[in-house]
């Protein structure tokens, strides 16, 4: 089960705001007014917290993702640098089996700076209304930037930012506009340096990233988590890394249900990981799942010593 919480920490270890002039509501806010409606995960994560962490250049190192190291490489090329972000939203919508990624992100953003920067690299502006687009050819999905004010970027693919373009001018319908989403939003909003929300497929596809091996489990996730409604999650990386889960069910039958399959899943993972990773500590040695009515909660709390002999997932 350690691949997903591990990309939790370099998601929010990642780049893209800065010195934010506006709060982590205000982001938030932003962020559903500006991501497609068809919008089934949102993730916040603040950079600026978890810099003051003494283990943070270690475990940025060790667990920023691929398209996170190139959407930073992108940055820097623009002369926008790691340190000079705080906040992040990210937003997940399905795609074909898969999902997209795309984001907003608030902190020292020149546009007249990356606009020379962009010139003398030789990279290209795309016009988005009064916006400039940065792509990168060579770079992944996630291959464009784009400044959307002096304090505020966004990135994705070109399609993408086209769509936050608009739906923050009023053409198409923004996220904001599903109530139960924004609603899951405001009731889930932690102070946290990480926490997300998630709906629909995209709960599966964040359990499907969050398990250690699949190779030898047999488990239909569509049936398993056919009876979860909503998904909430938060990250606390102080002493230990903690990490705090909880589905809302239909109902208190569906809880009770789902606490036997993760029952299985934990013995199952304990199983694999010593297999897997003999000698090796289990950073989800202390995994606990409990019930609270139509609600189900798992809970970690991890040391960094267990995550840095952690093998690369």
């Amino acid at each position: 089960m350690s691949g997903k919480m591990l990309r939790l920490l370099a998601l929010a270890l990642a780049a893209l705001a800065a010195c934010a002039t506006a709060s982590a509501q205000d982001l938030v806010k932003e962020a559903l007014t500006s991501l497609p409606l068809e919008t089934e995960r949102l993730e916040y994560s603040s950079p600026a917290k978890l810099r003051a962490l003494p283990e943070y250049a270690r475990l940025r190192q060790r667990y920023l993702g691929p398209n996170l190291r190139s959407l930073e490489a992108q940055l820097a090329r623009l002369g926008v640098q790691e340190s000079d972000l705080d906040e992040i939203v990210l937003g997940w919508q399905p795609s074909g089996d898969s999902f997209v990624m795309e984001g907003l992100a608030s902190g020292r953003l020149d546009p007249a700076a990356m606009t020379r920067r962009a010139a003398d690299a030789g990279i290209s502006a795309t016009s988005l209304g009064s916006a400039s687009a940065y792509c990168f050819a060579a770079a992944g999905a996630n291959s464009c930037v784009a400044v959307l004010g002096r304090s505020l970027g966004a990135f994705g693919t070109l399609e993408a930012l086209r769509g936050m373009v608009d739906a923050r001018s009023g053409q198409t319908v923004e996220l904001s506009t599903n109530s139960s989403f924004s609603a899951l939003v405001d009731r889930e909003r932690k102070d946290a340096p990480i926490w997300g929300v998630a709906v629909g497929s995209a709960i599966q596809d964040w359990f499907k990233g969050w398990m250690l091996s699949q190779k030898n489990l047999q488990l239909d996730w569509t049936t398993t988590f056919k009876n979860v409604e909503s998904l909430a999650y938060s990250v606390q990386p102080a002493d230990r890394v903690r990490l705090n889960v909880e589905m809302n069910c239909t109902s208190g039958s569906a809880a009770g249900n789902l606490r036997q399959v993760f029952d299985g899943l934990k013995l199952f993972q304990k199983v694999a990981w010593q297999n897997q990773f003999p000698n090796v500590p289990n950073p989800f040695d202390d995994l606990t799942v409990d019930t609270s009515g139509s609600a189900l909660q798992l809970s970690l709390s991890t040391p960094y010593s267990a995550l840095e002999a952690s093998p690369r997932q």
